[in-house]
């Protein structure tokens, strides 16, 4: 299935100590793999649901994992489809995150790298966020989350993760620390979910709980043309019913000129744009998965 398995297991007892896990902490763990590290979360926190596709290794994972009383294999695949999580899965996190004596969730995993942005991303803006996530994923990714204005990099993806949450490198990982070796470098990434940030994302004629995903939806559109300069890129995206002459009026308003490019702006203006455009104007529904 594309798995690269962590055999460091001075990197795994670092991921492990990075999420501080307590009793009190259930975890959300994709691709359990061998199950070695699903061990150790299990040790670790009050109750561990594990993620696996692939029928052998959910075979391998039952056998490795001693204490079953506190955990639960989920048998399918994280995602049901780019942009939303399995129900079933996001069904009993909610049953899990009910029950005495368990305040929260965190995501802590090895990653798939195919699916480690949709997974990190759509877990960020549901209803039923993680506190905290600390994931291996390809360093490219990692990278990308961190970046900054004016950086190549810098775009949907990095505006949203910094626009809900604090995010930090932990460490640099090279191939030789899996098997087998996958030919990028890796990293592991610490994204810690802000309450207080996420409740100012909040828009005109928006549930307040669904804030997250209308500011993703707003900047996917906005980056689909992102050699486009502001004007344009507002002017081209989806559903756009406002004319060159309204956009420059609420740029007017909002102090940015539409010379410039969208991504030379912070994750704050970008905030800025959404409330005073509406995102429900421009995205009435999910648009390109490669705008990130």
């Amino acid at each position: 299935m594309g798995q690269n398995f962590l055999i460091d297991l001075n990197l795994m007892d670092l991921v492990v100590n990075s999420a501080n896990l307590q009793p009190s902490d259930a975890v959300l763990e994709v691709g359990s793999g061998t199950g070695s590290l699903s061990n150790r979360l299990v040790e670790n926190a009050g109750f561990v649901l594990s993620v696996e596709l692939d029928p052998a290794f959910q075979k391998l994972t039952e056998e490795t994992v001693i204490e079953r009383d506190r955990f639960f294999l989920h048998r399918g695949d994280i995602l049901k489809g780019k942009n939303q999580i399995q129900p079933q899965v996001t069904e009993k996190l909610v049953e899990i995150t009910s029950m005495p004596g368990i305040s929260g969730y965190k995501l802590v995993a090895n990653l798939p790298y195919a699916v480690a942005t949709p997974v990190m991303s759509n877990l960020l803006i549901s209803r039923n966020p993680p506190t905290k996530i600390v994931a291996m994923v390809q360093l490219e990714i990692a990278e990308k989350i961190i970046s900054k204005p004016t950086s190549k990099d810098f775009g949907a993806l990095p505006i949203l993760f910094q626009s809900l949450a604090k995010v930090e490198i932990v460490r640099r990982i090279s191939p030789a620390a899996f098997w087998p070796r996958p030919k990028v470098d890796s990293a592991i990434i610490k994204i810690d979910p802000s309450p207080l940030l996420r409740g100012k994302l909040v828009f005109e004629g928006v549930k307040p709980e669904d804030g997250p995903l209308c500011f993703r939806n707003f900047l996917r559109g906005l980056y689909v043309h992102r050699r486009k300069n502001l004007r344009g890129a507002l002017l081209s995206m989806p559903n756009n019913k406002l004319s060159k002459a309204e956009i420059d009026a609420k740029l007017v308003i909002l102090d940015i000129k539409g010379e410039v490019r969208a991504e030379t702006l912070s994750p704050l203006d970008h905030f800025r744009l959404c409330t005073q455009f509406g995102a429900g104007v421009f995205v009435s529904g999910e648009t390109d998965e490669t705008a990130d």
